[in-house]
């Protein structure tokens, strides 16, 4: 459990930071090769100089994969969570056509108006931010601003956390260096120290504030620190599940505070494609360095090679000439062709889109959409794990400060549930909708004549509307209503076989009523019916 109140934050930041330290140096190595700007060393600053890594798929994968994981988590123009009635209140409205109907759309209003906030807070952005700190350094902390502002990102040097062995937050603290100007005119008197005659702070250093979030009964505490001084009227609390910081882990490790990155799963690869990219870009550069040598001995002048134009003649022996060459081609050849086993590895785990395709000009569309589902369920864990702590505190929060603010109705506790619908569970749905069409296929080469007796067209449509996410309510008939149509087309098909043949019938009785008014009695028997 974590320590009371009467330690200071900053001192209670010294211990954890103490014991995030392998953390951090784990963090900067998987950066290192990838993208250093996302983990800088310590001391770093704004005219900092990174390395440049010699690869550049190390930063192609993570951009990759946090695409990806955007698109999958937070599709565009879709809601990625829904609200859903008990089962007790649900079975109750249902009785009532008009209830569920008004509760229905109401519902729907809610969760269209959170998902314009989420939207208009530029979530996406920042969530996309986070997600490349997650695929590079494990770990990253999103902070859901109370006054709707939008949402900021915490780099795993900038906050300390503390979990118990079930992986349950206990702790967050953060750092932030902020200058003066940034604070309120009352703060401004806790940074200023002793003596200081500047009048303006823009000229001040930059403080160091500190906020703790300490888990409580039932609630999460919070405070601020500045200048080893408590701000004023910064204590305050929030319910449990909905605190408005977000620490985030790629991959949960039992009874480890942090996570641990898919950079680090693969830094053996990447480290390797690092080195031997150096050594062939650099001993490209001395083999593509071109020098001509004349053999001091020889009859040919160095002069007159060096002075002569092109198609020039001159008096010399070619033997006496040649250029020097590296020959090192066999030894690049083997460092190519592991480079190449090390970027095809590499890209099938950063899910890059070469990594699903074989080499070769006919490859399916159903082999690429195959292979993408194979990758896809290597991360079938990462899912499961950001579904928990990334997608339903990110609505929970959104949705609490907007009934606080009064842009949504408050909802009875514990009768609305709040769904998650993408991630993992839109992984399942389509997995099913594919084995559904892939059975059908093989159910249908019996032929449509010998399947259709035996499948219930209703439970296909509801399996398919089922696994694809869309509600069939209103869009699809129910037994008794298809019933109901069958028989009213089979009756109007009755009748219109009995009205063609009334209509057929008073057409020969007036052919025969003519021909015997004109007494052509030779064709009556022509013109009457069969069987008349």
């Amino acid at each position: 459990m974590p320590e009371t109140d009467a330690v200071s934050i900053h001192g209670r930041w010294k211990k954890l930071d103490g014991d995030r330290s392998q953390v951090l140096e784990r963090a900067r190595e998987c950066a290192k090769i990838t993208i250093p700007q996302l983990m800088p060393p310590s001391g770093s600053g704004s005219a900092t100089k990174f390395n440049t890594p010699w690869q550049a798929l190390g930063a192609r994968g993570v951009n990759n994969l946090a695409s990806k994981l955007i698109l999958a988590l937070f599709p565009p123009n879709q809601a990625f969570f829904r609200l859903k009635l008990d089962d007790e209140v649900a079975a109750k409205i249902s009785q009532d056509d008009n209830a569920n109907t008004v509760v229905e759309a109401g519902m729907s209003k809610m969760e269209n108006d959170i998902l314009e906030e989420i939207e208009g807070r530029a979530t996406r952005m920042a969530v996309f931010e986070a997600a490349k700190h997650l695929v590079v350094t494990g770990n990253s902390l999103i902070f859901i601003d109370d006054e709707g502002a939008g949402l900021r990102v915490y780099r795993l040097d900038q906050y300390c956390v503390k979990r118990d062995p079930m992986g349950n937050v206990l702790e967050i603290i953060t750092k932030e260096s902020i200058s003066p100007l940034a604070l309120p005119a009352d703060l401004r008197a806790l940074v200023t120290e002793d003596g200081d005659t500047q009048e303006n702070p823009i000229d001040q250093k930059p403080v160091d504030l500190f906020t703790r979030v300490v888990r409580g009964d039932g609630i999460w505490e919070i405070r601020q620190e500045i200048n080893s001084k408590e701000v004023p009227s910064s204590a305050g609390t929030y319910p449990l599940d909905k605190s408005p910081f977000i620490p985030l882990r790629w991959s949960a490790l039992a009874g480890e505070d942090y996570g641990r990155g898919l950079v680090e799963e693969y830094l053996g690869d990447l480290k390797a494609l690092e080195e031997l990219s150096k050594a062939i870009i650099e001993g490209s550069a001395a083999a593509a360095k071109l020098l001509v040598m004349v053999n001091p001995n020889g009859s040919t002048r160095i002069s007159k090679i060096a002075n002569a134009s092109n198609l020039d003649m001159i008096e010399g022996n070619a033997e006496d000439v040649s250029f020097l060459q590296v020959e090192k081609f066999n030894d690049f050849r083997v460092a190519l062709e592991t480079i190449k086993n090390l970027e095809q590895r590499l890209a099938a785990a950063f899910m890059l889109n070469t990594s699903v395709q074989r080499d070769g000009e006919r490859v399916t569309a159903e082999e690429i959409r195959y292979m993408a589902r194979e990758l896809e369920d290597a991360l079938g864990g990462v899912y499961s794990v950001l579904g928990k702590e990334l997608q339903l505190p990110i609505v929970t929060v959104i949705q609490f400060q907007m009934t606080r603010e009064g842009k949504l109705p408050k909802l009875p506790e514990g009768k609305v549930k709040l769904t998650i619908v993408t991630g993992l569970e839109a992984l399942g749905r389509s997995h099913e909708l594919v084995k559904l069409n892939t059975w059908m296929q093989e159910v249908n080469v019996l032929g449509p004549d010998v399947v259709a007796p035996y499948i219930f067209v209703s439970e296909y449509i509801a399996r398919v509307s089922l696994a694809t996410g869309v509600d069939q309510k209103g869009l699809v008939r129910s037994e008794e209503e298809v019933m109901q149509k069958q028989a009213e087309a089979q009756k109007a098909a009755a009748n219109q076989e009995t009205m063609g043949n009334v209509i057929k019938s008073g057409a020969a009785a007036n052919a025969v009523k003519g021909m015997m008014e004109s007494g052509n009695a030779a064709n009556l028997g022509a013109a009457a019916p069969t069987g008349s």
